[in-house]
C-alpha cells in the first residue's frame, strides 16, 4: 500500500473512531437518550420523593444514606440478577447502542417512498385545515401514539410466537427489577423494534403530511417527542424498580404505572401476557391486555419458572436463546407448539 493509501486508511479509521465515540458519550450525555445520567438521576429523585410523600405524618426525617439504600438496595446490584442486568446495560448501551445503529429500515424514506405513493395514486391531499401550528400539535401526538403501537405490537408478538419468546425471555429472567432491566434485553429484539419503529412512524408521517397538507412533524426536545421525553424523566425508568407506584384516578387508567409493569414481570399465572404498553394504556385497554394494579402494593414474583435458564451472564444471554429459538425452527410445528 502506497504512503497516500496508508494515510487514507489510517484517516478513515481514525474518522470511524471518533465518530463512535461521540454516539457513545451522546447515550450517556444527550438529555434525550434513554441511558442519561440525567434521566437515570431523574427517577432516583421521583422515587425519593414518592418514598418520602407516602411515609407516615410525624415520623423523623430520614438521612440521606437510609433514604439511598431504600431506593437502591443491595440486592439491586450485588444479586446475581442485578450484576446480569449491569453487564447488559454494559453490551447494549455501551458497546452495541453506542458502537452500532439498532434500524436498517429508515423512517425518512419510508415516509419518503410512501407520501409518493399515495400522491401518484390519489392525488394531492385534502389540504390543511388547522394550519402549521395545528399540523404539529396533531402530529406530536400521533407520532408518539404510533411508536406506543409499535411497542405494544412487538411486545404481543413477543410473548406469542415461540421462537420470539424465546428472545424475550431475557428479559423476563430477571429476578429483581431496577432502572437497567430495562436494558436487559437481546440485541435481536432490539433490532426487531427499531425497524418495526421506523416502517410505522415513516408510515404516520407520510399519511400526516398527505392529509393535512404540512409537513408532518412532532414537537420535540433534545431530538426527543416532548411526550415520551416526559415519561422517560417522569416514570420509565421506575417502571422496572421495587417501589410500588401507582396513579389515582383518570390518570392511572391512561398512563402506565411502576405497578403495571411489574405486574407484567409476574410469575403469577393470572398476570401473563398483560400489560404490553410502554407509556399509555390506551393500546392495552383497545386489545384487551391490560390488568390494573390494585393501590395496595401486590405480592409478586418476578423470573422465568423453575427449570428455565435464568439468563445469568451476559453470553448466556447472548447465546441460549439464539439456540432454542433456532431449535423450535428445526422441531416439526406441532411439536414445536406444544
Amino acid at each position: 500500500m502506497s504512503p497516500s493509501g496508508v494515510q487514507d486508511f489510517a484517516g478513515s479509521v481514525l474518522g470511524a473512531v471518533q465518530d463512535a465515540g461521540l454516539r457513545l458519550v451522546g447515550v450517556f450525555v444527550a438529555p434525550g437518550s434513554p441511558g442519561s445520567v440525567a434521566s437515570l438521576l431523574a427517577a432516583l429523585v421521583v422515587g425519593g420523593m414518592f418514598l418520602l410523600m407516602t411515609r407516615r405524618p410525624g415520623k423523623r426525617p430520614v438521612p440521606v444514606k437510609v433514604l439511598v439504600r431504600a431506593l437502591m438496595p443491595r440486592r439491586l446490584w450485588a444479586s446475581t440478577s442485578g450484576r446480569t442486568d449491569i453487564g447488559f446495560f454494559l453490551f447494549n448501551v455501551v458497546l452495541f447502542g453506542g458502537l452500532f445503529g439498532w434500524a436498517i429500515a429508515s423512517q425518512t424514506a419510508v415516509s419518503g417512498w410512501l407520501l409518493e405513493g399515495m400522491r401518484a395514486v390519489l392525488g394531492e391531499g385534502p389540504g390543511s385545515l388547522i394550519g402549521p401550528v395545528g399540523a404539529l400539535i396533531v402530529g406530536t401526538v400521533a407520532l408518539f401514539l404510533t411508536g406506543e403501537l409499535a411497542y405494544w405490537t412487538i411486545h404481543f408478538l413477543s410473548h406469542r410466537i415461540p421462537w420470539m419468546w424465546e428472545i424475550h425471555k431475557v428479559h423476563h429472567s430477571a429476578q429483581h427489577l431496577s432502572p437497567l432491566t430495562n436494558f436487559r434485553v437481546h440485541p435481536i429484539e432490539g433490532v426487531l423494534f427499531a425497524n418495526l419503529l421506523a416502517l410505522m412512524m415513516g408510515t404516520m408521517n407520510a399519511v400526516l403530511t398527505w392529509t393535512l397538507g404540512e409537513p408532518a412533524g412532532a414537537f420535540t426536545v433534545w431530538d426527543r417527542n416532548v411526550i415520551a421525553l416526559a415519561g422517560l424523566y417522569a416514570v420509565q425508568h421506575l417502571q422496572h424498580s421495587h417501589l410500588w407506584i401507582t396513579f389515582p384516578g383518570v390518570l392511572g387508567r391512561i398512563l402506565y404505572s411502576p405497578a403495571h409493569h411489574q405486574i407484567h414481570h409476574s410469575t403469577n399465572p393470572a398476570h401473563f401476557g398483560s400489560n404490553l404498553g410502554s407509556l399509555t394504556t390506551l393500546w392495552d385497554w383497545l386489545f384487551g391486555t391490560l390488568y390494573t394494579p390494585d393501590r395496595q402494593k401486590m405480592q409478586l414474583a418476578f423470573g422465568l419458572e423453575p427449570g428455565e435458564s435464568r439468563h445469568e451472564t451476559v453470553m448466556e444471554g447472548m447465546v441460549m436463546p439464539v439456540a432454542r429459538a433456532a431449535g423450535l425452527g428445526r422441531r416439526p410445528a406441532s411439536e414445536a407448539e406444544a
